[in-house]
């Protein structure tokens, strides 16, 4: 007799069981489940607006890049209108005065040089002062912090330098 209540089976703790189990999955579901869902949801959509900003960003460096190379190529343009005009100049004027001619095509172009130097610098520097800018929000964007000005100005140079061997390599 006693081995048959160890193996009987009692319906109604079952019963009562099965209730508490679905109750208590109830509660989870009501008081855990959707709100830590809701958190994730909403941290999931700040992530996203964080990685269209970082894109954003880098659209717009690229398109400074790109007008940065632009400027370039007709800064380039110019300087070499400015010195074959010197070169016909100084042709034309060869028959007269050679001499001269020679000193004034080697002054001329001299001053296409620098004057080319210097604009080429100006849209370097604008062009630093740009993606200084764009990568600062960059870096704080994608760090998620603020650099001190000695990290911005080092990260800035690094990648102005980087730019420029690739350039020179290109060349």
């Amino acid at each position: 007799m006693q081995s048959q209540q160890i193996i009987s089976v009692n319906l109604w703790q079952i019963v009562i069981s099965l209730c508490n189990l679905i109750i208590l999955f109830l509660i989870v579901r009501r008081f855990l489940y959707k709100p830590v869902k809701k958190v994730l949801a909403q941290r999931q959509a700040h992530v996203d607006g964080v990685y269209e900003e970082a894109d954003e960003a880098r659209r717009r460096a690229e398109a400074d890049q790109a007008a940065w190379a632009e400027r370039m190529t007709h800064a380039r343009e110019e300087a070499d209108a400015i010195i074959s005009r010197a070169a016909e100049n100084a042709r034309m004027n060869s028959d007269l005065m050679v001499s001269d001619a020679k000193n004034r095509a080697d002054g001329i172009v001299r001053q296409a040089e620098e004057e080319a130097l210097l604009t080429r610098q100006k849209a370097e520097e604008g062009i630093r002062r740009e993606l200084a800018g764009v990568s600062a929000e960059l870096a704080e964007k994608v760090l998620g912090r603020e650099i001190n000005e000695s990290d911005h100005r080092a990260l800035i140079d690094s990648f102005i330098d980087e730019l420029e061997d690739s350039r020179d390599a290109d060349q």
